[in-house]
């Protein structure tokens, strides 16, 4: 049994990047975007090549095996091991050279593919293959699995673009490999020459054959090219320490035509029909992974056919073509891109969509990129339907329709023995069916675990000989990536879902999509790792803490998985009191930006606040819990109390300041925001136009003749700023609307409007109370506080909730507390369904109840960003479109402000809030033209934008109210 002390002690002494035993480190590399889980020992971040050597040395010496890792998005193991995991995404991820010349790159390993394309881009190159996972995959990881991408109809796989490698043998030789034999390991040749004439014939020749090791290009015919055999080995044969890669030239303009069909099998005979018009791809997908509001043309499936030319007209000409040569239901030829990009991320998103089925139903991949010749693609998949319906197993084909390369989820049960049974089954029988159509069992994600037992059923059982004996040239010892394409796991070995809990774990939210199970919710996470993206583009927001720290712990799916060990409870053993967990998710900003930008909707805001919830159950708590988290409380003191004169000069002395927000756990860089010296309440107390309400505190209708709308006093509008409140009812007034605000209120009078509200022409006040969303408790995790908020909340709103009357909620994550987290946490409760139904945003009451109002014209451009949980959650179209009318110009960032509620004030957390504000807000507002309108609805934003680049950001009614005049 291997010492770990003495393990560690070594790697520490021989090795310059970290070493990791630690339990996080572990957790987060237990898996990859596989069905498959395997505990490493610890992980190494290697400096340079000689930190391999030294490493491969230790890990010899004591027998421990040694997985190289990327990116971590391979679909079938290969990237977890039970020994050392190499990580090169730490050090080991530069680009050291490109000349436009000779059209190649010098890249390290843990480069990722983005970044080198975003480097070749100026001198009209690019780097052939581009996997879906092109913002987080690595060259690496992509020569290990010799990856392909949807550009491979045109530029081939990975092995297509490589020139030379260096790389260390697991015996710490170092060779550069190349054509000619160059670096072959000592015995690689005579081997091969001993078995030309199997060579020759023992390989299926399709474009997407990537199962086995890739023998065939060692014939003399094909160069004797060692470095293009080494592509596709998955980190089984040696170390790649470096690359060098050949680059494409990029053509000027595109074109996408997409091609509606009747169904995929009639995509799928149509598909190899159009190679001979020399397209870039040919890519498929159905109707089952599309979403319904996607602007394609009318069909059951599409062809995404994109052709490239020196110009737009060049490109657009030759996708015309090839509409008008393909037998379709309904075409589209798009130049624009923008809406190009629009349209990819449907294709890029469904390895991600596919994981859940129409009716929410999970599926997963172990069947993932199986690969025909083009020509036979319309046979397969009937005869792979046909599979399916036998075995009672649904799935959604999409991918690669020009390379005959499958891409598919299926909803297999991977939980109970007898579907892990049917797993081996159909896995068994679909093997037999791809090797009946000349296929190979991999077409792009490699054989890992889920495929390598079945190779022998598409080579024979001497060719898969033959790659044992090569493993044994390079790898003798058996120490790089054991049990991966030779001397295989079993298939249905090592499953990620066996250590889960048999039965749902307590909780206190609801969890809708997953049948009330948080471990249903946790296995959303399939580690496609969309959230690890470096740098977005457009409203993306996922996930702002990865992009400032750099860290997987601090990344979606980095969570997700110690999440998932704390369930598991082998590795992370003290479950909900887990401080690996707490500490990974301490930088979660709640921002609900995976809600929308993840593939498969995992919500981390949400199980943040559940986790905080049972870690600090019964006990104390961090004091901003308490400062920032009872907020809507001290501010309502304060206000009963008419001490915001009081508290605001308090907080302008620094000594005092520093010694509250010490206290109060609060940043000492952050300034304490000042309290409004009228609340919104009192204020629209006295500008009373209508018969006052019985009890004085607030309620009753407005002026207007229009439609009645309830106006949320949310506790950052009441009592911080309350201009925005006061702004929004100028608006809604002028737009002809009737405001009223809660809280309870009951009805009285005749009803108004053009009858389609059933609310009265006054509305008087039944009982005293103060209505909130709860937010604050819901991001602290103080759940209990936050439901009983909520039902008095709605015990307060239940008048309203009897009518059809909509509810403005100004503030973004206010709304999106009601919309979503409302009903999900009170899950038994109906009327929280019912009053997240009537939230409106301000700009969606506009649109839906005054549609011919014209706003003021402004004809200025606007910066700013949107806002994340208006992004995640509560969509922002009725706000550009309003913007649009109201002739503001310009669009709005993607990402989060980076103060998202109390993180940004929390002690330790300055520095991301700061760094998450840098991306792209404050460069988006300094960039902006001098006459722009800063735009920022919540109050968060308007706080970073002030406190760090003393600028002031409007809410949206307030730039309208001001230009009412």
């Amino acid at each position: 049994m291997t010492d770990l002390r003495e393990l560690r002690a070594g790697l520490r002494a021989a090795v310059r990047g970290e070493v990791d035993f630690g339990t996080t480190a572990r957790a987060l590399t237990t898996m990859d975007a596989s069905n498959y889980r395997r505990v490493p020992l610890g992980v190494v971040a290697p400096q340079d090549a000689d930190d391999v050597v030294a490493a491969l040395s230790v890990c010899r010496t004591y027998g421990v095996p040694v997985v190289p890792r990327g990116g971590g998005t391979s679909i079938a193991g290969q990237a977890t091991g039970t020994g050392v995991v190499l990580d090169f995404t730490r050090h080991m991820n530069r680009l050291l050279s490109l000349d436009p010349q000779t059209r190649t790159a010098v890249v390290q390993p843990g480069l990722v593919l983005d970044r080198l394309q975003e480097a070749a881009a100026p001198h009209g190159l690019r780097f052939g293959p581009d996997p879906s996972t092109h913002s987080r995959c690595t060259l690496g990881g992509m020569i290990g699995n010799n990856s392909c991408g949807s550009h491979s109809v045109a530029w081939g796989t990975t092995a297509d673009s490589v020139r030379h490698l260096s790389v260390v043998t697991p015996r710490g030789e170092r060779l550069l490999l190349g054509r000619a034999w160059a670096g072959a390991p000592a015995g690689l040749r005579e081997l091969a020459e001993g078995e030309l004439a199997r060579l020759r014939t023992g390989f299926p020749e399709l474009p997407r054959r990537i199962s086995g090791y890739a023998l065939d290009a060692l014939l003399p015919e094909k160069g004797a090219d060692v470095a293009r055999s080494f592509c596709g080995s998955e980190g089984t044969l040696g170390v790649l320490t470096e690359a060098v890669v050949r680059l494409v030239e990029a053509p000027r303009a595109r074109a996408l035509a997409v091609l509606a069909y009747a169904d995929e099998t009639g995509a799928a005979e149509a598909a190899a029909g159009l190679l001979e018009y020399g397209p870039l791809t040919v890519e498929g997908m159905a109707a089952d992974l599309v979403p319904s509001a996607a602007d394609l043309p009318r069909g059951g499936a599409w062809l995404f056919v994109e052709t490239g030319g020196e110009t737009e007209g060049e490109a657009r000409a030759r996708a015309e073509t090839i509409v008008r040569a393909a037998d379709v239901v309904d075409a589209l030829v798009v130049t624009d891109p923008a809406r190009q990009r629009t349209l990819w991320r449907i294709r890029e998103d469904a390895s991600g969509t596919a994981t859940r089925m129409p009716d929410g139903t999970e599926a997963w991949p172990g069947w993932e990129d199986c690969a025909v010749p083009p020509a036979r693609l319309g046979a397969y998949l009937r005869d792979f339907r046909g599979l399916l319906a036998e075995h009672g197993l649904r799935g959604a084909p999409y991918g690669h329709f020009g390379d005959g390369c499958i891409h598919v989820r299926i909803d297999f049960d991977l939980l109970t023995g007898p579907g892990v049974a049917r797993f081996r089954r159909f896995s068994e029988e679909l093997a037999g069916l791809v090797v009946a159509h000349g296929g190979s069992l991999s077409g792009e994600h490699g054989d890992g675990q889920a495929r390598a037992e079945l190779l022998p059923r598409m080579y024979g059982p001497d060719m898969v000989a033959l790659f044992e004996r090569v493993k044994g040239v390079w790898d003798p010892d058996d120490l790089l990536n054991p049990g991966m394409l030779v001397r295989p796991a079993p298939l249905d070995a090592n499953l990620r879902f066996s250590v889960l809990p048999r039965e749902p774990v307590d909780v206190a939210f609801g969890y809708p999509s997953d049948g009330g199970d948080f471990s249903a919710a946790v296995r959303r996470c399939v580690g496609v790792a969309k959230c690890r993206t470096t740098s977005v583009s457009g409203p993306a927001v996922m996930c702002p803490s990865f992009r400032a720290t750099g860290e997987e712990e601090h990344s979606t799916r980095g969570r997700a998985r110690l999440l998932h060990e704390m369930l598991a409870g082998e590795l992370v053993t003290d479950g909900w009191r887990s401080t690996e967990v707490r500490d990974a998710l301490d930088l979660c900003l709640s921002c609900k930006g995976c809600r929308s930008d993840c593939p498969v909707g995992v919500d981390m805001a949400t199980y943040k606040a559940e986790f905080l919830h049972h870690h600090y159950a019964g006990r104390r708590r961090p004091a901003a819990h308490y400062a920032m988290g009872w907020l809507p409380v001290w501010l309502g003191w304060v206000a009963r109390t008419r001490s915001a004169g009081v508290v605001n000069a308090l907080a302008s002395v620094g000594p005092l300041a520093r010694v509250a927000k010490r206290l109060g756990g609060i940043a000492g860089e952050r300034e304490i925001p000042r309290v409004a010296g009228r609340t919104f309440t009192r204020w629209w107390q006295g500008r009373r136009t209508v018969v006052p309400s019985g009890d004085g505190d607030g309620a009753g209708a407005g002026s207007g003749a229009g439609d009645l709308v309830v106006l949320w006093p949310d506790t950052f509008t009441e009592h911080l700023s309350p201009s925005v409140g006061q702004a929004a009812v100028r608006v809604l007034e002028a737009a002809g609307l009737r405001v009223a605000l809660p809280p309870t209120l009951r009805l009285a009078g005749r009803p108004v409007g053009d009858g389609r509200s059933r609310s009265a022409a006054r509305l008087l006040t039944a009982r005293r109370g103060r209505v909130c969303c709860g937010l604050t408790y819901l991001s602290t995790g103080q759940l209990d506080r936050a439901r009983a908020v909520l039902r008095r909340t709605l015990d307060l709103m239940e008048p309203v909730l009897a009518t059809d009357v909509p509810v403005v909620v100004l503030e973004p994550s206010c709304a999106a507390a009601l919309r979503t987290d409302a009903p999900e946490l009170l899950h038994d409760d109906p009327r929280a369904a019912r009053l997240a139904a009537r939230v409106r945003t301000f700009a969606e009451t506009l649109e839906q109840y005054a549609p011919h109002w014209t706003p003021p014209a402004l004809n200025r451009p606007a910066t700013g960003q949107t806002h994340c949980h208006q992004h995640a959650v509560l969509g922002e179209g009725s706000d550009r479109r309003l913007r649009e009318a109201a002739g503001l110009t310009g669009e709005l960032s993607g990402g989060c402000c980076g103060l998202a509620g109390n993180f940004g004030f929390e002690r330790g957390h300055y520095e991301v809030s700061a760094a998450c504000a840098e991306e792209q807000l404050l460069p988006a507002v300094r960039e902006a033209p001098e006459n722009a309108v800063v735009l920022a609805d919540g109050f968060s934003c308007r706080t970073q934008l002030e406190q760090l680049a003393g600028v002031r950001g409007r809410h949206l009614a307030e730039v309208l109210a001001q230009a009412l005049g």
